[in-house]
């Protein structure tokens, strides 16, 4: 593939994606959000969240389950602090400080 190519094929896939994204703020931009709806994007983060921790779990080949002691203590702290908080940040937060604390002693 030449420069222009990947120029071409990056400047396609931003045009897309943009336009993808905008249309739904061009259409809501002066309706309210039904209840229903509004209710339902409160879980799109902690699904994509979920969705992410499940293939890094499934890991390569789907061989289950191919976590170790950070990853499945990470999932474990920050599964308790979602339940306890019912706040993605908080879980993603203490999560991430779980395992990282624990791969630097673990290794």
């Amino acid at each position: 593939m030449s420069g222009a190519e990947a120029w071409v094929i990056v400047v396609f896939a931003s045009v897309v994606t943009y336009a993808s994204r905008s249309v739904g703020i061009w259409f809501l931009a002066d309706r309210e959000v039904p209840v229903v709806v509004e209710r339902a994007l409160r879980h799109v983060g902690p699904a994509v969240l979920a969705a992410l921790v499940a293939s890094i779990a499934a890991g390569d080949g789907g061989s289950w389950p191919s976590i170790d002691v950070p990853e499945l203590s990470a999932l474990a702290v920050a599964a308790a602090v979602a339940w306890w908080h019912r706040n993605v940040l908080w879980s993603l937060s203490a999560g991430l400080v779980t395992f990282w604390l624990l791969l630097a002693v673990v290794g």
